[in-house]
């Protein structure tokens, strides 16, 4: 496989983190899920910059944000499969 685009810990995860430079809009996105050793495909919506996240399905307002197999927060704005998800759309639960 080649060096992939995003990361996955767990089936279970709602986003990948990009760890790649120069992630543009328009492209598809090979991302690596290291629970199962497979790879995914997903267009990418947006441009996201390394470290960002891309939101692995279609998650709404409100929806629990699942990283690394852990709760990081909570979606305080839809946001498309493939889209960039970041602190302007997630937000912490502890405040």
């Amino acid at each position: 496989m080649a060096a992939p685009h995003f990361l996955v810990h767990d089936v279970g995860d709602s986003v990948g983190v990009v760890v790649v430079e120069g992630v543009k809009a328009g492209t598809t996105l090979t991302g690596w899920v290291m629970a199962n050793d497979k790879t995914i495909k997903i267009k990418c919506l947006n441009n996201i910059p390394i470290g960002h996240k891309v939101a692995l399905k279609k998650i709404s307002k409100g929806d629990t944000m699942i990283k690394y197999r852990h709760d990081i927060g909570r979606a305080v704005a839809a946001i498309a499969k493939g889209g960039h998800a970041h602190v302007h759309n997630v937000k912490t639960k502890r405040w």
